[in-house]
């Protein structure tokens, strides 16, 4: 979680490495996965004594998915783009879209990643589900928007001419500030019909207690031995990347902020206040003309 915004994120991999661990098969292990590999495994188990809210804050990270997704839909919003989607487990968005999608209301789901293994194991997933009609998967790097609107797959099941609801869960930290991601996102707001939504959410330390942002350093230390180094950010830099979009409300907020549920049907009953300071997350919406 660098702050050294000349680098560059990796280019993404084409094939299966298990020298070294994946953050999609991490966060895999951190919600309680079995698509994760030894190599994984190890890191998180390193991961988690050094920073022991890191298994809560994933799953209190998924939730927030949750709740975007329903609220989107609420919204009447029914086409979902999810970038960097990770490895398949609780709580994917298709599984969220068919429990709250109206009826006859024709949703849609494109996942997107580059690691194979979730992009294989996604694959699967829709298949057994019986998923693959409205939903499919694109093998991608984020940081390439315009080869994921091009793919037959995105071509098949999105419309940009409609309203979109386009994620970014847990993912910029892995892009490097010298891949510039104020320009990335806009690249993509300029596909995005009115009334779209674009969500992100971002791991930082601003106002974590000194404990949990040492905790954050060591685990930081540990991600640049990955195939996905992390970058840290703090609001005012988050916050700059929703030029041109319209907040919705509450704006930006820390992750158990954004309208909070009482009752979280994913995971267990979370501390709300103890994995607070350690993600910003936030909405916006594509404004007319």
């Amino acid at each position: 979680m660098r702050k050294d915004d000349s680098e560059h994120a990796p280019a993404a991999p084409r094939d299966l490495d298990l020298d070294k661990p994946s953050s999609a098969r991490v966060y895999d292990w951190y919600l309680g996965g079995s698509t994760n590999y030894v190599v994984d495994q190890m890191f998180g188990e390193k991961a988690d004594k050094q920073f022991p809210l890191i298994k809560p804050l994933a799953m209190s990270n998924r939730q927030w998915l949750g709740r975007v997704v329903r609220a989107a839909l609420d919204e009447g919003i029914t086409q979902f783009l999810d970038l960097g989607s990770g490895v398949p487990t609780v709580g994917n968005v298709h599984e969220i879209v068919r429990q709250h999608a109206a009826p006859k209301s024709d949703p849609r789901v494109v996942y997107v990643d580059y690691e194979p293994v979730a992009v294989a194991h996604s694959e699967i997933i829709l298949d057994k589900q019986g998923a693959t009609k409205w939903a499919g998967v694109v093998r991608c790097d984020l940081r390439d928007p315009e080869e994921i609107f091009a793919h037959p797959v995105t071509r098949k099941l999105l419309d940009f001419r409609k309203p979109v609801c386009l994620l970014m869960v847990s993912v910029l930290h892995f892009v490097g500030g010298g891949d510039n991601v104020l320009d990335l996102v806009a690249r993509y707001r300029r596909q995005l019909a009115p009334g779209s939504w674009w969500a992100a959410s971002h791991i930082t330390t601003d106002d974590a207690p000194e404990e949990g942002a040492a905790q954050i350093g060591a685990l930081a230390e540990s991600y640049r031995r990955t195939q996905n180094p992390a970058w840290l950010r703090d609001r005012a830099e988050f916050e700059s990347w929703f030029a041109g979009f319209e907040l919705v409300p509450p704006g930006i907020v820390h992750l158990t902020d954004w309208r909070p549920d009482p009752v979280e049907a994913v995971f267990p009953k979370l501390e709300p206040e103890q994995v607070r300071p350690f993600y910003w997350a936030g909405v916006g919406r594509v404004p007319e003309g």
